[in-house]
């Protein structure tokens, strides 16, 4: 029997969708995907095709034949979130370990809460994490293949990061920052255009889709403490241009903890998470076992979103 449920008023009505929020999210994530396919090529194109369609697959699997309700598939949201980690993952990538991040972000991390909306962690970074732990060799893997316009033989090299973590200062010496913002060498489709993905950022800003307050207080927060720590001692702490430009901190702080669903509802809220997330990426570059912290910051982070938006709230509608 179909029910009609009616909730007390006021009742706001929006043509934002879903489908067209994560339709414009995907929009915005094009600069960046169309980087990284020329700087890798075609090998890149296929982590991302394959990690794109897998997720939507299984989610479709998923829905149809567990929970057998069609409301609950939403095919852009998983297209949003085979992207976001295909765009976490190294170029040379088995296929087989995309699949199976791409099974524990949809299957584990998303729709084992109850599907789009109700997921505590964000399952692409969820998912990178798990393939972390799980394959090391395999997701540290920074080979440099051939691209379109990297038409070279295949290089291996650590990220700028890495060398940071094995050499220290000395061997990030000499970095050049606009290579940095245009062209970063190594590391995974979403370390590689700063530029790329902050017009993608400025694109959602624009179609007001996200606030840009948890972006900018990731961005200041990594910015004063490296600022603060390479005064006291430039000869063995990073500066911020450093360490705003370089690994996935731009793709984390402009696409990731902006999601909807795991990050806080209020202003305020999302302030505090994202100065969370900045302090937690830099204690982790600079003291951690990891050479990179975005990830571990985004998730341990997800994990407060529920106590943020019992301690901040927005102003109710028509209360002043």
């Amino acid at each position: 029997m179909n029910r009609m449920l009616v909730s007390p008023s006021p009742h706001v009505h929006a043509k934002a969708s879903t489908s067209r929020i994560m339709g414009e999210v995907c929009i915005a994530l094009m600069p960046a995907i169309v980087v990284s396919v020329l700087f890798y090529g075609w090998s890149e194109l296929l982590v991302l095709a394959l990690a794109a369609v897998s997720c939507v697959a299984f989610e479709w699997a998923i829905t149809k034949f567990l929970f057998k309700e069609k409301g609950r598939f939403c095919g852009a949201s998983a297209l949003v979130t085979g992207l976001l980690l295909a765009m976490n993952l190294p170029v040379t990538t088995p296929w087989w370990v995309v699949l199976i991040g791409s099974l524990f972000a949809i299957g584990v991390v998303k729709m084992s809460f109850g599907g789009l909306g109700q997921n505590v962690f964000n399952p692409a970074i969820a998912a990178r994490i798990f393939l972390l732990v799980s394959f090391p060799a395999y997701m540290t893997d920074w080979t440099v293949t051939p691209g379109f316009i990297h038409a070279t033989d295949a290089v291996s090299g650590a990220t700028l990061l890495g060398q940071y973590a094995e050499g220290g200062m000395a061997a990030v010496q000499g970095v050049d920052y606009l290579q940095t913002l245009f062209f970063n060498i190594g590391g995974s489709a979403g370390e590689i255009s700063a530029l790329a993905l902050l017009a993608g950022f400025v694109y959602l800003l624009c179609r007001r889709i996200v606030k840009p307050w948890i972006t900018l207080s990731i961005f200041a927060t990594v910015a004063v403490i490296s600022f603060i720590f390479n005064m006291i001692d430039p000869a063995t702490y990073t500066g911020p241009l450093f360490n705003l430009l370089t690994g996935g901190l731009v793709l984390g702080a402009c696409f990731m903890a902006t999601d909807y669903v795991t990050s806080p509802m209020s202003n305020w809220g999302g302030v505090i998470y994202g100065i969370g997330i900045g302090f937690i990426v830099m204690m982790i570059r600079y003291f951690g076992a990891y050479p990179e912290g975005v990830s571990f910051a985004i998730l341990i982070m997800n994990m407060t979103v529920p106590f943020l938006n019992k301690w901040f709230h927005q102003k109710k509608y028509g209360r002043k």
